[in-house]
């Protein structure tokens, strides 16, 4: 059974394969090019609904806001793993953050999102027979590999700046690959009790590369043979703001709200206007003391004749034992391009030793 695919899987495998099969050109805009990436990481950014540009202060805001890395006081870890469409496609995270000085923050972080155990039949194929001989089905992944390397430093006691070269590698098997390379930078500043955040993600715009092994596809027709092209993943500027209010000296709430503003023509369903995209997120954040807290989120606001407007809920709650913490976030987080459905997503973040600052 493992060497025969699965209905979601032939459906997720032809769509790989075919998004390779476009003409070729000198760079191609798209719109869904850095869809990988959209589904967020940790889940207590995700319980919020993914409201945390401005609130990002842990070792996802490598991820989030790379501004924010500025507030991580002792090194930390982190690690999420999770699935979508019963499996087929996993989902891994894992990150860390150390402060280098009393103003200045390193980070790593790290993002696999693949199909795997995907079959192959070219060679398996007896068009004498018509038959598939299962002795010559191979398997390969469609894996997205994405590494962030950040740094984050504060200006003064209000104002924190960051920026994170990103790294990408995209493979389908041998058939093709691209390597992909942008820059995101961030900024939060604190006003007391209210912080403002802006991230730019791929500032630089995101070029990917791809190169396709011809001699796989040799048998293909010439005019529906995939050919190598380049992409450009047009940039995203998110906007947040988030407000920490004392309900008492156990109890705090925080309140946040984000907008991104696409420039990519993701029109269909989103909310826009001229040519640009309006995503809004707002979520909150109730704690007790610094050992449990409680989430909830509204995100992925998207309109239609069919259906209306809709808007996605999330929930979420975590839990501090001493240097360990642990999240847990529900809600659809595919982002508003997808159809995945809601998910469960649990993450791990564990905080080093004393803070060298």
């Amino acid at each position: 059974d493992s060497m025969i695919l699965s209905p979601r899987r032939t459906w997720l495998a032809a769509l790989v394969l075919l998004s390779l099969a476009l003409p070729a050109s000198a760079q191609t805009v798209v719109k869904y090019g850095a869809d990988y990436l959209a589904a967020g990481v940790g889940a207590r950014a995700l319980g919020m609904g993914g409201a945390y540009i401005a609130h990002a202060d842990d070792v996802t805001a490598g991820y989030w806001n790379v501004s924010g890395l500025d507030a991580v006081r002792t090194p930390e870890v982190a690690y999420m793993h999770a699935e979508r469409f019963d499996g087929a496609v996993a989902f891994d995270y894992a990150a860390g953050a150390y402060p280098l000085s009393d103003r200045s923050t390193l980070g790593v972080t790290f993002i696999r999102s693949a199909v795997d155990d995907i079959a192959n039949t070219l060679d398996a194929y007896d068009p004498a027979t018509g038959q598939i001989n299962p002795d010559d089905v191979t398997l390969f992944s469609a894996a997205d590999n994405a590494l962030f390397v950040s740094y984050a430093r504060g200006v003064g006691d209000k104002l924190s700046l960051g920026a994170s070269a990103k790294v990408i590698r995209r493979g389908v098997g041998d058939f093709a690959s691209a390597w992909a390379y942008s820059l995101d930078v961030g900024a939060q500043l604190d006003l007391g009790r209210v912080r403002l955040g802006l991230m730019v993600q791929d500032a630089t715009g995101m070029v990917q590369s791809w190169s396709v092994d011809a001699d796989r596809f040799a048998e293909v027709d010439s005019s529906s043979r995939p050919v190598g092209l380049t992409e450009l993943v047009l940039p995203l500027a998110r906007l947040g703001a988030s407000t920490q209010i004392p309900l008492s000296g156990d109890i705090g709430l925080t309140a946040a709200a984000d907008l991104d503003l696409g420039f990519d023509g993701q029109s269909a369903y989103v909310l826009d206007a001229g040519g640009v995209s309006f995503r809004p997120r707002v979520g909150a954040e109730l704690t007790f003391r610094d050992l449990l807290a409680f989430r909830a989120g509204l995100s992925d606001v998207t309109t239609s004749e069919r259906f209306g407007t809709q808007i996605t809920p999330s929930v979420g709650a975590g839990v501090r034992l001493g240097a360990l913490a642990i999240d847990y976030g529900f809600g659809d987080f595919g982002g508003v391009t997808s159809e995945l459905g809601f998910s469960h997503r649990v993450s791990l973040a564990y905080r080093f030793g004393a803070s060298p600052r």
